[in-house]
Order: C-alpha cells, then structure tokens, then sequence
C-alpha cells in the first residue's frame, strides 16, 4: 500500500496496469477496430484488478471506467448506461430486503425452523436449500431475485444462526461451503427451465429463427431434467470433498434449533411485517408479469413496506456497503463488456470460430464439443447472460447445424449451458454478486472453484445429455 498504508495495494496495482498494457501494445487482429481492442485492454486490466483486489471492487470499477473515458473509448453515457439495467438494481435491493429479513429475526426463525429438520449435517442443510432453490427455480424468471432476494438471506441466516459469519472470521465453519455449493447449483437449476432464468426464452426465439424448431417448455424441461439433477446431487458432495465445511455433523443442533425457537416465542409484529413483505415481493416476482410488473418494481414495492413501516431505515440501506458496491462494480462490468460487443469485437471473435471450426472439415462430434467450449468458456468476457446470448448465440449454433449437429439438440445444448456457464465468476450471472458479496469465499477460491467444477457440468451435460436425448428422440 502507499504511504501509512492508505491506498491501493501496488503489486496487485501493477498487475493489472501491466495485463492492460500488454494488451494494449499488441496491434490488434485482422477485423477488430482499435477502439474495441483498446477498450478489451481496458476491460482486462479491470478484471484482473477485480481478482487481485489492489482497491475494493466498486473502486477498481470506476477507475476502470475513468479511464474508458479519459481515452475516449466510452462517452458518459455509455460509460455508465448499464446502471439503468435492472438487475444490478435488483441485486442492490435484494441486499437492503436481506437486511431486514436478518434485523427483524425472520430469517432465524426460519433458520431455525431448517436446522431443526435437516440440522444433523452441514450436508442436509445444504441439500434442503439447493433443492428449494431448484424447486422455485420454474415459477420465478429472475435468477438474480430468487438467489439475492429469497436463498442468500436465508442462507446467511441459517450459516449466522450455526455460528459461521465472516465478521467473526468463522465463514470456514460452514458458511463458505453452503453459499459456493448453492451458487453453483442455481446455475445448473437456471438452466433447466426455460422459465428459470430471463434470457432462456431469447435463446429458444434465436434458435426457432435459425432452425424453424420452437422448443417447448415441456421438451426444454425434460431435456434438462436428468443431467440436470444429477448436477444437483453431485455438486453439494463434490465441494464436499473439495471445500469442505469445518462443522460436519452437528447431532444436537436439532435439539438446540428447538430450544432457540421457543426462546424466541410468537413472531413480533416486525416479524410479521417483514413476511408480508416478502411475500408480497415472491407473489409478484412469480406473477407480477401478467400484470406488467417487472422485478425491480416489485423489490421496490417490498421495500416500501420495510422503509415506511420502520422495519428498516434508509440510513440502514445506505450503510448496506456491499449492497452499493455490487451495484457499482457489476453495472461497470455490464457497460464495458456490452460495448465490446457494440464495438465488434465480440462478432469478429465469433465469426473467426465459425471460419476456423468450418475449414477444419471435421465431423459433427468432434466440432459439436470444439464449439460448445469455446462459446463457454468465452462468457469470461460477460457479465450477463442475455449478453452473451445476444452476442453469439445465433453464430455458433448455425455453425453446429452447418457441420452437420442435430438441430434441436444443438439448440438445448447452448442455451443450457448459457445459463451453467455462469458458475465461473463472480459476474457472469445474475446469483453471483449476491452470493460473493456475502463475504465468505477469497475471489481466487471462487474463480478456482467455477472452472473446475464447470469442467464436471460440461461433461455431464454432454455426457449423459446426449444419451438421454437419443432416448426421447431429439436426435
């Protein structure tokens, strides 16, 4: 750090100044302009910022951005047009409901409640939200509402009430296992619903256009169903041997969970005010479509409750850090990676896979799996999924199709994995921020943790998936 150690942190400062001007002095490719190769310069320097930490995240963010703008590659109002996106927004409120859900006690008793059931093994409470989660995942389309606004309060509730919180330096205990294992299956079980996640139906619109094959719910749903769930079961007892709790078996805790709830006695009126307000916000989440109501609109609806109700205070929401900078960091990462495709470096990276892929004059399989790496692998450079989707999508499924792949699984296959490919960072999808933000897994272990656990995810859904599609007869 600098002097009376204030300041950024100048090794990891170095890193990421030299990672960006690298770059930088690399003439760019063949069909990239200056611009989109300067700002990707840009844009790495950030990321690796982000992951050596030299500052917090929301500062190594705006300085990203500074720079965007200082060079001239961004004007203001792309600079910072992603914080008119929602679901930073929805992420920001989902920390402030989360307060409230802890303040008022809600979240223990309900904590409680789980331990009290499944409380024998850090392995049973973990099983219990994931397939909570999982179970929720079809009626609720914001990947980022559901895991921000619902499972990581309960979660940190739950890890907070068996002793494991960060600002005790207990999130080792079992908290830093729970919030990676249900991260990682909200990924697998965003993917197996073409209603579970926001982008989902855009991918089905892509393919139907390209193939003139509508999948239908049904037909995604089943598709997905058996890897899917076999994901959802290994995943919680691979990080079980990989990132295990400290806290394993807990016999008494049950017993104790029991005694807690008693001490406890009948909810408080907070309490009560607290659960109709979330209730009033999962309603609209899960039907609030019909009547136009988006998801940032009903967060804010809950909010409204807890603020006038004196359930929380806006001085509480703006003492809520990690809440603001989420949003900061996440929107500014939004911004950036949306402009490297607005500025073609996204279509030109695209289009030099499909000519690649397509003069190797391979046969199906092989390219089949050469392009679903690259178009997975390729979301380090997105922080959304609709982004991606959006961006290169339809490129590389017409190139599968154009090498001979089964249509219809050539369709199901990327637009599951647009939504597992999300479990590699801690921006590429909507339940990432929140569940990093809760402070209890380092960033490197996060980033190690998703490449190797995507590796399982992508051999499973290409392994079993294929079997199990000549079974239904998709191909």
């Amino acid at each position: 750090a600098l002097a009376n150690g204030r300041g950024a942190k100048l090794k990891p400062l170095g890193y990421s100044i030299l990672s960006g001007l690298i770059l930088y002095l690399i003439p760019a490719p063949a069909g990239v302009t200056t611009q989109a190769w300067n700002l990707l310069a840009v844009f790495v320097a950030t990321i690796v910022g982000i992951i050596t930490n030299p500052l917090p995240l929301g500062a190594v963010a705006m300085i990203g951005l500074g720079v965007s703008m200082t060079t001239g590659l961004l004007p203001f109002s792309a600079a910072f047009s992603a914080f008119s996106s929602e679901i930073p927004w929805l992420i920001a409120l989902a920390f402030f409901l989360a307060r409230g859900f802890i303040k008022t006690g809600l979240g223990n008793r309900i904590a409680y409640k789980i331990v009290s059931l499944f409380g024998k093994s850090t392995l049973g409470l973990t099983y219990s939200l994931v397939f909570s989660e999982a179970l929720l995942a079809p009626a609720i389309p914001s990947l980022a509402a559901r895991a921000g606004g619902i499972f990581l309060p309960l979660a940190k509730a739950l890890c907070v009430a068996c002793g494991s919180d960060p600002a005790n330096g207990t999130e080792k205990k079992m908290g830093a296992y729970v919030m990676t294992t249900v991260f990682q299956t909200s990924t697998i079980s965003s993917g197996m619903f073409i209603t579970a996640m926001a982008a989902n139906p855009l991918s089905v619109n892509l393919a139907a256009s390209i193939t003139g094959i509508t999948i239908s719910w049904a037909q995604w749903a089943i598709g997905a169903l058996v890897p899917g769930i076999i994901c959802l079961v290994a995943t919680p007892l691979i990080l079980y041997v990989l990132y295990p709790p400290e806290v394993k078996d807990s016999p008494d805790a049950p017993v104790k969970a029991q005694e807690e709830l008693a001490k406890l006695g009948p909810m408080s009126v907070d309490e009560k005010i607290m659960a109709a307000a979330l209730s009033l916000t999962v309603g609209l989440w899960i039907f609030g479509s019909k009547f136009g109501v988006g998801s940032v609109a009903a967060a804010l609806n809950g909010l409204a409750i807890l603020l006038v109700s004196g359930v929380i205070t806006w001085k509480e929401c703006l003492a809520e850090g990690p809440a603001w900078d989420t949003l900061v960091w996440f929107a500014a990462l939004i911004a950036m990676a949306g402009y490297l495709n607005t500025y073609g470096l996204i279509p030109a990276f695209s289009k030099g896979v499909v000519g690649v892929v397509s003069g190797l004059g391979l046969a199906w399989q092989p390219a089949f799996v050469i392009v679903t790496l690259v178009y997975f692998y390729s979301h380090y450079l997105f922080a959304s999924g609709a982004a991606h989707i959006g961006a290169m999508y339809s490129a590389f499924l017409s190139v599968l199709i154009a090498c001979g792949a089964p249509p219809l699984v050539s369709a199901l296959t990327l637009g599951i994995l647009s939504n597992v490919m999300g479990c590699t960072t801690h921006y590429g999808i909507g339940s990432a921020p929140p569940f990093f933000g809760a402070g209890y897994v380092p960033l490197a272990t996060w980033w190690k943790i998703g490449f190797g656990m995507s590796i399982f995810y992508i051999a499973t859904f290409l392994g079993v998936g294929f079997p199990w599609w000549k079974i239904l007869g998709y191909w």
